[in-house]
């Protein structure tokens, strides 16, 4: 089963592990993200200097906005890139085509230029400055964000990484001699220039390796979640007594008072408040990322074992569940359509997810990240070699549905993924499905629910109660909720 690198390129995984890359899926992006604070913090003299040709693009980049007036070729040349898409990462549910650093994110890097970032080069309360400090103030820049920005300034050391393994491990019948763009920037002339690299080439592109340990999942290190979470463990460890106790009695006051029956103010109440800490106190970002750099070693532990866990679901699982299609040669049989084949893989991935820790990867530090695009994509990779034609985000005229499976024109399935807090769950149930399949031309379908806990169990009995589906096949539910795992783990 051609789906990963070392299958496509004839390679013996080991080698790949070996030498610390990723063995990526030439599908499908895997659910992955460079994360620049694991430059900073690592122990290769080679990253750290990464990390700070990244430091050293922002500061020219900074400098520029003192200019009267930046125009848009320079805006473009500067601050906006294409996405990589050559390293097969990311959140594509088909391919590995991105959107890449549009006017959305030049704009929000522009206009911090000279407020959060107006001491870049020259923080005093951290030991370095840091890109992410872009996300935690801005809602609309996110780990994707800042992975893309990190890519596009480390290609250069990509290529010549992907390079050496190509020439020591690949058929050269693989590999190819490519011009890649935007891989160097000249600080004199203010322009980036190409650079002529041996790759390894498929389906009329180059393929980029990318080292492991510079890898996550869900979350960069340094983020917004974590200053929320952590927030008075930060305050308090400010050393200045005045600072620390003004900030929090600042933080408190600006939290609502709460209603009679709450005793807890929520997630969004306390984020606003610690905005207004920010606006107030702008060095409490430099606390915070000190208090992220002096935990840096687990900045490494936690990526690593993320990395992991993406390798043990969705390659050595989905590789094993290929394996089993492949060795089964009655499973293409007339009997199979597209929806029996499609239920076959749906269980599948209830099976990993409840039984085989695939709930994990629903998971950043204990804390559920409700996503459905996760098992989109491991939905997806189930799939390769199959004779039916997969689409994704397929709009027939009446919005798109996460996924069609079709054979042809009169065997259609449609299949979509819901989480169980969704707020519009029954009428997704109720009828946006159904105008799906109207919309397709046909009458199967599936609908997939993840829950988190037994609440939002109850919540989708209750609705599947209401609307007479207690005992259709067509809904499955699935189980990513940690208590279960944990109670049946000491049963």
């Amino acid at each position: 089963m051609n789906v990963y690198f070392s299958d496509i390129f004839n390679i013996e995984e080991s080698k790949i592990e070996e030498y610390g890359a990723l063995n990526i899926s030439l599908i499908n992006d895997l659910p992955l993200f460079v994360d620049p604070f694991l430059l900073f913090e690592s122990d290769k003299q080679e990253y750290q200097e990464l990390h700070n040709n990244i430091l050293k693009y922002v500061g020219f980049l900074r400098d520029r906005t003192n200019d009267t007036h930046i125009s848009e070729g320079f805006l473009r040349n500067w601050y906006m890139f294409s996405e990589v898409k050559q390293n097969w990462l990311g959140y594509s549910e088909i391919g590995n085509c991105g959107s890449g650093l549009g006017r959305g994110f030049a704009v929000a890097l522009m206009e911090n230029l000279n407020t959060i970032f107006s001491n870049f080069g020259d923080e005093t309360v951290t030991k370095s400055s840091h890109l992410e400090k872009l996300c935690i103030v801005n809602s609309g820049v996110g780990k994707d964000n800042i992975s893309d920005f990190t890519v596009n300034l480390i290609k250069n050391f990509l290529c010549e990484y992907t390079e050496k393994f190509a020439k020591e491990n690949l058929d050269s019948a693989l590999c190819k001699l490519v011009s890649v763009d935007r891989v160097k920037f000249n600080y004199k002339t203010f322009r980036w220039s190409s650079g002529k690299y041996y790759l390894p080439f498929i389906n009329g592109d180059y393929v980029l390796l990318t080292p492991k340990d510079i890898l996550t999942k869900d979350e960069n290190w340094i983020n917004q979640k974590d200053i929320v979470k952590d927030f008075h463990d930060i305050a308090n460890s400010i050393s200045n007594p005045e600072l620390r106790d003004t900030i929090n009695r600042y933080f408190i006051q600006n939290l609502p008072e709460l209603p009679p029956k709450r005793k807890k103010h929520t997630k969004a109440e306390v984020l606003e408040s610690i905005r207004r800490v920010i606006q107030k106190f702008p060095n409490f970002l430099d606390y915070y990322i000190k208090y992220k750099e002096d935990r840096g070693s687990e900045a490494r532990d936690v990526s690593q074992e993320k990395v992991e866990l993406v390798e043990s679901i969705f390659i050595d699982s989905v590789m094993s569940f290929l394996g089993c299609i492949s060795n089964n040669t009655n499973f293409f049989s007339t009997k199979y359509d597209t929806y029996e084949d499609s239920l076959l893989r749906v269980k599948y991935l209830k099976q990993v997810i409840e039984n085989n820790d695939g709930y994990k990867v629903f998971y950043y530090k204990g804390e559920p990240i409700k996503r459905e695009k996760d098992i989109q994509i491991m939905f997806r990779l189930t799939w390769y070699a199959t004779q039916a034609d997969v689409s994704t985000e397929v709009n027939d005229g009446r919005g798109p549905s996460d996924f069609k499976i079709s054979m042809g024109s009169r065997d259609k399935t449609i299949v979509e993924f819901k989480l169980a807090s969704n707020t519009k769950l029954r009428r997704n149930l109720a009828k946006q499905v159904e105008i799906y399949k109207k919309a397709s031309n046909t009458n199967k379908d599936i609908k997939v629910i993840l829950y988190f806990s037994e609440k939002e169990l109850s919540k989708v009995y209750g609705i599947m109660n209401d609307l007479n589906l207690e005992e259709d096949r067509d809904v499955v539910l699935i189980d990513a909720s940690r208590e279960t795992k944990v109670s049946a783990s000491n049963a």
